[in-house]
């Protein structure tokens, strides 16, 4: 397990490769700028990198394109090498989860893991000092992390108003309260509902996905039925239905659900304590 540095630490190494992931979220873009701003020798160090699914939101694009400007350095694209279609037939058609993230490992941390190679690195994080949870830190020897946000008593307010006075906001929080694909497994019922809103034909695709039919290879009797079992995004039932269940709630309760109405603030306070979810996407 790699170890924890301090950023006294982590400045005073020789030899060793900086390096901070960007997944077009608020945290890891706030941490960007908060370096660029606070620490500049160490901007000057810092490889900034994205590791791109192809499945990711407009907006995400967008925002990263103008971050790139504004830390007026390259921002590294990388990605596996193969679309989600190619791993999802590697992986026998099984819809990933949040027991089974084979979309986070194979196309993010396997990518960052050959970006960096056996090169020694210190790895940046954007968990902030309000969260109670570790994050992505590889298992590589070669790999340190350092946490300069829980160092130096950054919370959420600090990370939008950071975010406020520079890039802005990334448009996605209108109605998302998380970075990462389209089609995302932890997105609740009402962002479900929001991307069917904002982005009908990607929620299409999503669909399409659970639909298609699924075939199965037994010794015995030979090809068959592949079943429904891991073939919706969501254990609680397919998209259709958890889009009638957010309409009822939003249509019971008064509640509005991924407009532009809701503040950033609103949109996000659920967000934290969601420490299930895939932290190298989403910071």
């Amino acid at each position: 397990m790699s170890r924890k540095v301090t950023l006294a630490e982590a400045s005073a190494k020789s030899g060793v490769r900086h390096v901070l992931g960007l997944s077009g979220g608020k945290d890891s873009a706030a941490l960007a700028i908060y370096i660029r701003d606070k620490y500049p020798a160490l901007h000057d160090k810092i490889e900034y990198f994205f590791t791109d699914t192809g499945a990711e939101l407009a907006e995400v694009y967008e925002f990263l394109d103008r971050l790139e400007a504004f830390l007026g350095k390259k921002i590294e694209r990388l990605s596996s090498g193969k679309d989600f279609d190619h791993w999802l037939s590697v992986y026998n058609g099984f819809l990933p989860s949040a027991k089974q993230r084979w979309c986070t490992r194979e196309m993010k941390l396997k990518p960052f893991e050959r970006f960096v190679g056996n090169d020694p690195v210190i790895s940046y994080i954007g968990i902030r000092a309000d969260e109670d949870r570790e994050g992505y830190i590889s298992h590589k020897e070669t790999i340190e992390a350092a946490f300069p946000f829980m160092e130096d008593g950054i919370v959420r307010e600090d990370v939008f108003r950071i975010l406020e006075e520079s890039v802005g906001i990334p448009a996605y929080y209108e109605w998302r309260s998380r970075s990462g694909c389209y089609f995302c497994f932890f997105q609740r019922q009402g962002e479900w509902l929001g991307l069917k809103r904002r982005h009908p034909e990607l929620f299409e695709k999503a669909k399409e996905y659970e639909n298609r039919p699924r075939e199965r290879y037994d010794w015995e009797s030979g090809k068959g039925d592949g079943g429904g079992i891991g073939y919706t995004w969501s254990s609680r039932g397919d998209l259709d239905y958890l889009v009638e269940r957010a309409i009822a709630r939003e249509q019971a309760e008064g509640v509005i659900t991924s407009t532009k109405h809701q503040t950033w603030q609103n949109m996000l306070a659920a967000d934290d304590g969601d420490d299930e979810s895939c932290a190298i996407c989403h910071l």
